[in-house]
């Protein structure tokens, strides 16, 4: 595993932001484990979160795109970290935007923030974790209203590895339905591989019990 990947898992434990123990996701399904990115929440993390993102982006895409576009409301700040972080490591400048809940009839009108998005342009989409692919299928419409535009893939901070819809992971029916690539920062796989009985800070994290309350999640809900 890169030494980036570890450092992100220890990152999102830092921040609180991956956390084990007893969980409802919005699907209704028990899981002992939670992603939660709304604790990302000063400076030093999202430019941290940023450049992990960046460096992600990097491995999957390059940088031969022209938009970093961040659904509302949570991928608005993760399209300006990484948009930036880009600019800031690899020297590359890729326009953020983002997308309006409603929109705004007055001054700057329109649906979206930030850079305008043109016939021809090729866009990465940024979110923080997909479980079911409902955003991607709000925000492709969007998107396609703004042109001849190519979406190339589809980037997040973890792949919870479960099932979406059917029986593959949300991840690869995104790929299958819109053709276009998706990639993490790390998968769950990983994050149990880094934690699982490695003390961390005098304290170990993913202990045999809670490896298997995972175990037994993915029994019931892993993608095939």
């Amino acid at each position: 595993m890169e030494q980036y990947k570890k450092e992100f898992i220890e990152f999102m434990v830092d921040c609180n932001v991956l956390r084990f123990g007893d969980f409802v996701t919005k699907s209704g399904r028990k899981t002992p484990f939670f992603v939660n990115t709304g604790f990302y929440r000063t400076g030093k993390q999202l430019r941290k979160l940023g450049e992990y993102y960046a460096k992600a982006i990097a491995d999957k895409y390059g940088f031969d795109f022209d938009i970093l576009f961040g659904p509302a409301y949570k991928g608005i700040p993760l399209s300006v970290a990484a948009s930036m972080a880009i600019s800031e490591h690899y020297d590359k400048e890729i326009r953020y935007c983002s997308n309006r809940k409603e929109v705004k009839d007055h001054g700057d009108t329109g649906i979206l923030l930030g850079s305008p998005i043109e016939d021809g342009d090729k866009v990465v989409i940024i979110e923080d974790v997909t479980t079911a692919g409902t955003s991607i299928a709000e925000t492709m419409p969007i998107l396609a209203a703004q042109g001849n535009v190519d979406v190339l893939g589809l980037v997040v901070s973890v792949d919870r590895m479960e099932r979406g819809k059917g029986e593959k992971s949300a991840l690869q029916e995104i790929e299958e339905t819109y053709g276009i690539k998706t990639t993490a920062i790390v998968t769950m796989q990983e994050v149990v591989e880094h934690l699982y009985n490695k003390p961390y800070n005098g304290k170990v994290i993913i202990d045999d019990a809670m490896k298997a309350a995972i175990d037994a999640y993915y029994e019931q809900y892993g993608a095939k």
